[in-house]
């Protein structure tokens, strides 16, 4: 069934809206994919905030044109889906993480920072942890010397026979 100018127009301006708030565009071929295996795709992209759309190439250049995805066009070729994520790497987390489960997806190729992404760039995109993984490790190496040190301020403490608050007063204390 093919759209009229009008529904052509309306999906041109969804995906352009779309695509102006997103930092990264992930472009696979999901020729041969069953409506089961691309709806469990779908609903694992929506869990995740991806926008994933199967579109006709044609109103996607439309839809990227002038924005930052523009440089994806050479890859707009053949029936594709598009996922455009806020999140720097989850578009190309969803679909590198599908494609590992079904052959029939095929990572094309995609667009992160102005630039155009091959399907090596995706997958090498998706293996980044995510934001929220990034800052747990961060606080993890924030708070590590201070762990640290009250595990040896504990270790003292239990050699002397004192307290642990006591050795914390004694440590502080200027020296006459």
């Amino acid at each position: 069934m093919s759209l009229n100018r009008n529904e052509k127009a309306a999906v041109v301006t969804d995906v352009a809206a779309q695509a102006a708030k997103s930092q990264t565009l992930a472009l696979a071929e999901y020729r041969g994919l069953t409506v089961e295996a691309l709806n469990k795709l779908r609903v694992d992209a929506r869990s995740k905030g991806v926008y994933l759309h199967v579109l006709k190439n044609t109103l996607a250049r439309r839809a990227v044109a002038g924005t930052p995805f523009e440089v994806a066009a050479e890859s707009m070729v053949g029936p594709l889906i598009y996922g455009f994520s806020e999140d720097a790497v989850a578009a190309a987390k969803v679909i590198a993480d599908f494609a590992k489960g079904n052959d029939k997806l095929i990572i094309k190729g995609g667009a992160y920072g102005g630039k155009a992404l091959d399907a090596n760039g995706i997958k090498a995109l998706a293996s980044v942890p995510s934001k929220e993984v990034l800052l747990a490790q961060l606080l993890g190496l924030m708070q590590s010397p201070v762990s640290r040190f009250a595990r040896v301020l504990a270790a003292v403490a239990e050699q002397r026979g004192t307290p642990a608050e006591a050795v914390v007063a004694e440590e502080a204390a200027p020296a006459a």
